[in-house]
């Protein structure tokens, strides 16, 4: 027998109207690659643009607000510009080998980390700032708050080192349902509890009970203002607009990746390839929701990216301004709100602050 007819055989038992199973994993794969790197350039360019204005003095924003919110987007924008690009290389590459995948699965449980204590560190920053509006700035110092981000940018990739090393106590595979280099952790149960214990548990803790405590006090000012008619009742609610998307937004992106991935470690089972796609890939897009709702929906933020646009020289290089004329007492007078406006700087720090301080 010709062996070309017993080989094409298979074919002719195709049912009609289905995919053979090669080229409808090449359309997963099409369509999984295609969601991944549109919502890469939106992550990019939504923190490129936030960088682009809060490199320079926005009003209302602390030093310390700026820190903490610089190294939020320096960490969203890695998902854009380091994350996707080595795991959609990977996914490309063939013949990847397992040192590359130890070391692309290393740096997203690094920045996915980083992301989240940062996170964490600003409902902090926020927390003594309302609660001890006195002692802010000398609990809150520039030392000590650089010495924070150092904490949320050195801590992980030291307590995430053994995913890095290669035939270390974490097995590294790529994941052909989510195009991700994931670490097994079913192989250690233990490490993996205990990465969530470390990283993921802590960082929402904090970030529930400091903004619980926020909104809870920013909602008895308000009715306390409200009750001797000192606040307009069509004045948007601060804790509304920025408190309650906020974490809203943490725990729709985090936690379903967390829990696939503690069923993974205690079932030793995975799940369903497009729900492990969708819940692996949902935290990055808490890098581009982070943009809206800590800046686009803050009108200072908006009014100084508008000038950045028409005049980058202004906003960016205030000495080459000066330098060619331009007035800087306009510059200043742009961006200086009045003290009555405190919704319209919902997600500054010293907004928050004059909440406590007016009662």
């Amino acid at each position: 027998m010709d062996p070309t007819v017993s080989w094409s055989a298979p074919a002719e038992r195709t049912l009609p109207g289905v995919d053979p199973p090669g080229l409808q994993e090449l359309t997963h794969w099409t369509v999984k690659v295609t969601v991944i790197i549109v919502l890469g350039v939106m992550i990019t360019l939504g923190n490129i643009a936030v960088l682009l204005v809060i490199s320079s003095s926005v009003a209302g924003w602390s030093r310390n607000s700026r820190y903490f919110l610089l190294s939020l987007t320096v960490a969203d924008s890695a998902f854009g510009l380091l994350v996707m690009p080595l795991n959609l290389s990977v996914s490309v590459l063939k013949g990847h080998t397992d040192a590359l995948c130890h070391v692309v699965a290393f740096c997203n449980a690094t920045i996915y980390s980083t992301c989240m204590y940062t996170l964490a560190m600003i409902s902090l920053e926020r927390y003594v700032a309302v609660f001890y509006p006195l002692q802010c700035s000398t609990l809150m110092t520039r030392r000590r708050t650089l010495l924070l981000i150092a904490f949320a940018w050195c801590f992980p990739p030291f307590l995430l080192s053994p995913i890095s090393f290669p035939g270390g106590i974490i097995e590294v595979h790529f994941s052909t349902a989510s195009l991700v280099c994931n670490p097994t952790y079913s192989t250690n149960v233990g490490y993996s509890l205990s990465l969530t214990g470390a990283i993921f548990f802590p960082c929402s803790i904090i970030m529930t009970y400091c903004n619980l405590r926020v909104w809870c006090a920013a909602k008895r000012q308000r009715l306390k203002l409200r009750q001797y008619g000192c606040a307009l009742r069509n004045r948007h609610n601060v804790a509304s607009r920025v408190l309650v998307p906020v974490m809203t937004a943490y725990f729709t992106c985090w936690t379903p990746c967390m829990a696939a991935m503690i069923y993974n470690a205690v079932s030793g089972s995975g799940v369903p390839e497009w729900v492990e796609f969708v819940v692996v890939w949902l935290p990055t897009s808490n890098g581009f929701l982070n943009c809206i709702f800590y800046f686009w929906i803050n009108r200072s933020f908006r009014r100084k990216f508008r000038l950045v646009l028409r005049r980058p020289e202004l906003a960016l290089c205030p000495g080459l301004a000066r330098s060619m004329g331009a007035s800087m007492v306009h510059f200043e007078s742009e961006f200086v709100d009045n003290n009555n406006g405190i919704h319209e700087r919902s997600s500054s720090v010293s907004s928050t602050c004059t909440l406590v301080t007016l009662m």
